[in-house]
């Protein structure tokens, strides 16, 4: 069973930095795609990034592109998100979530709980 694990979230000021980590266990697909979404009080669920491990192509929303930054560590099953130049608008709680089929655009069958991100003004 494929298990998604989030760490390192917490309390940072505006203009700080924080990384998230995404551990996976339980993942036989040979390639996959890991993502990270965010959920703000009363907002939808919205896409942050997200890498594939066929080519290791990524994507980001366009509110974080040049301030976060996607990573992997595909042999160890584990994703992270570099968050710089944070800003208040980046307070939600942070999800990562795995495809199966290796592309960034659907498919995240699997879920993690989510690590709480706090930014303050």
């Amino acid at each position: 069973e494929v298990q998604l694990v989030e760490s390192g979230g917490g309390l940072v000021q505006a203009g700080g930095s924080l990384r998230l980590s995404c551990a996976a266990s339980g993942v036989a697909f040979e390639h996959y795609a890991i993502g990270w979404f965010r959920q703000a009080p009363g907002k939808e669920r919205e896409g942050v990034s997200c890498i594939s491990s066929s080519d290791s192509s990524t994507v980001y929303t366009d509110s974080v592109k040049g301030r976060f930054t996607i990573s992997s560590d595909f042999a160890n099953n584990t994703v992270y998100l570099r968050m710089n130049s944070v800003k208040p608008e980046d307070t939600a709680v942070y999800y990562c979530a795995l495809n199966p089929g290796s592309t960034c655009l659907q498919g995240f069958e699997y879920w993690g709980q989510g690590t709480q991100v706090t930014v303050s003004s």
